[in-house]
């Protein structure tokens, strides 16, 4: 497996890089990939089903000129920016397909939930569907995204992010875990304060991750399809 440590400047692009690390993937241009990337710019990008108006706050975001996209992944809506560090695990899938999705939310959740437990020092334990959370208070979401011969698994990691944000512009979500237990955002989520360079260094030990990718990738094509358009950012 290799990594490839890039941030882009648009939102668009940023969510556009994870979808074309995957195809690429899965027409045998590359192999696995670990992506490590950390938006410039604050939005909102809600998973595949969610609906614009029921999961942000609207009003809040236009005021502040924060862009809402769509990610082509399932889970929930979060806040992207400075202080929001993000991973993509692009992985095989096993012939005949026994890792399922259920088998790699498990895989997957398993070694995040060790090698960050090893960053942190801290009890960290996997809740809700895919959560890793400290003392109940939630700093990882995650989702995955499937084809054929590869998975996307990726999510966030809150390391230093102004968490107000996530207060000021997300509504409560339709669909809580229990542990939540009806509580507001910033009384559910908490920052790590830990350092990038170390979870970094986690990550490609737990994934074996030694080799930069080495690569230009060609976002153009999805963002006019999929992250430049209203009517796949709104489309629910």
């Amino acid at each position: 497996m290799k990594f490839f440590d890039k941030s882009y400047e648009l939102p668009a692009e940023n969510l556009a890089a994870d979808e074309e690390l995957l195809n690429l993937a899965e027409a045998g241009e590359i192999g696995p990939v670990l992506r490590f990337w950390e938006s410039p710019r604050t939005f909102v990008t809600l998973g595949y089903t969610n609906k614009a108006e029921r999961e942000a706050n609207l009003e809040e975001c236009e005021k502040q000129h924060v862009p809402i996209l769509r990610r082509v992944s399932g889970g929930g809506t979060v806040v992207q920016g400075v202080g929001s560090w993000n991973y993509a695990l692009i992985h095989p899938i096993p012939n005949g397909e026994s890792l399922n999705v259920e088998a790699t939310n498990c895989m997957v959740m398993k070694r995040n939930r060790d090698l960050m437990a090893k960053v942190t020092g801290d009890d960290v334990q996997i809740n809700g569907h895919t959560d890793l959370e400290i003392g109940g208070r939630k700093f990882s979401g995650n989702a995955q995204r499937r084809k054929a011969k590869y998975f996307l698994f990726h999510g966030t990691m809150l390391v230093d992010f102004d968490l107000d944000l996530v207060q000021t512009l997300l509504q409560p979500p339709p669909k809580q875990p229990d542990y939540r237990q009806n509580r507001s955002h910033l009384e559910f989520v908490r920052n790590l304060g830990v350092s990038r360079e170390a979870i970094k260094r986690a990550f490609c030990e737990a994934w074996g991750a030694q080799e930069e990718l080495e690569i230009d990738l060609e976002l153009t094509g999805l963002i006019e399809e999929r992250y430049g358009r209203d009517d796949w950012n709104f489309r629910f």
